[in-house]
């Protein structure tokens, strides 16, 4: 896996927050039904990699190696 400065972890935490806000702020019931699907995969996966980036600025301010 690429190794990622902090400096970069915390523009793509940013950008990602940033999608998922509005995401979330989308009127749902103005879509259809396949575009609410992937609103919803959508937001699961903005989630998932916030998480993860989270986990890695965690490890990198602790010193810890990341995987």
């Amino acid at each position: 896996m690429q190794d990622f400065t902090v400096e970069e972890l915390s523009q793509a935490h940013r950008a990602l927050l940033s999608t998922l806000h509005k995401c979330e702020k989308m009127d749902v019931t103005k879509l259809g039904k396949s575009q609410q699907t992937l609103l919803v995969r959508r937001i699961a996966a903005l989630k998932v990699a916030l998480t993860l980036i989270e986990k890695e600025q965690t490890q990198k301010e602790n010193g810890e190696k990341s995987l």
